[in-house]
């Protein structure tokens, strides 16, 4: 009975920050008039209809379509961002090299740096090389370690695991990669899942870089799918069918994190050797 009231507390929170979601899901079967009168989430009514005419979009694709122009971009990114953040921050972790504390250095300014700087840069950049219109700019930068903080928090978590590991490995006849893939990366899979997820989440509501880089709308991904329901002053066709799009949106990230939820909160807040 003690700690009745924390729960009632916990609990009332646990509402106040569900419930613009709950409303969102409701107000995604609302029409125009209802979502403006009430501020109840649920519908008088559920209209399947505004889903059906989200789906189909106002462009001749649907929503499949960019769901699939989207995984486009996700997949290889994910595997190109863990890869490379993996092996730089092994690096790092478990050798020495000149200018070692000069990188270190630059890795931290790379991460105190606004993403703003590097838009115009890579804009130029990647006209010339003729690569606009396609997916590479959105992922070929994830193949060169791109994100410092994916590498500052693998550093954090190899340098957690003791080096009597890789030791024992070597006597057991592991060379430098297997090491790694045998020994160390089981020991920092909530850190991997970590920038997995980060990855994922980022890269579907990443709304800017898409807008630069992509300029034919049958490439264009989900983020820039959803601008397709408003027109050019802002104003929106239907608020219903925004609400739709955004719902039917969210479904990936939700579900992406819902099934790495442990590993996830594992890899943000574990400070010692995790596995």
């Amino acid at each position: 009975m003690k700690k009745l009231p924390v729960y009632l507390v916990m609990i009332l929170l646990s509402a106040v920050m569900l419930y613009p979601l709950l409303w969102l899901l409701g107000a995604s079967f609302k029409s125009n008039r209802e979502i403006f009168s009430s501020v109840w989430f649920i519908p008088e009514s559920i209209d399947f209809d505004i889903w059906k005419n989200a789906w189909k979009t106002v462009t001749p694709y649907t929503m499949g379509h960019y769901f699939a122009n989207t995984f486009k971009i996700i997949i290889p990114k994910m595997i190109f961002a863990v890869t490379s953040s993996v092996l730089v921050a092994y690096g790092f972790s478990r050798f020495d090299f000149p200018l070692k504390k000069f990188f270190s250095a630059l890795l931290v300014i790379g991460m105190l740096m606004p993403a703003i700087v590097k838009i115009m840069p890579m804009f130029l950049f990647w006209r010339d090389t003729g690569l606009l219109d396609t997916y590479v700019p959105l992922v070929f930068p994830a193949l060169l370690a791109e994100e410092g903080m994916f590498i500052f928090i693998l550093i954090r978590f190899f340098d957690s695991v003791p080096r009597e590991f890789d030791e024992a490995a070597r006597l057991d006849g592991c060379g430098t990669i297997k090491t790694l893939f045998f020994v160390l990366l089981p020991c920092i899979k909530p850190a991997v899942t970590s920038i997995a997820v980060f990855t994922f989440l980022w890269t579907m509501n990443d709304f800017l870089n898409p807008l630069i880089i992509i300029q034919s709308v049958e490439k264009y991904p989900l983020s820039l799918a959803l601008r397709l329901s408003v027109d050019s002053t802002g104003q929106s066709y239907e608020q219903c069918r925004i609400i739709a799009v955004s719902v039917i949106g969210l479904i990936p990230s939700v579900a992406v994190f819902a099934l790495a939820q442990k590993k996830f909160v594992s890899g943000i807040t574990a400070g010692g050797l995790s596995g």
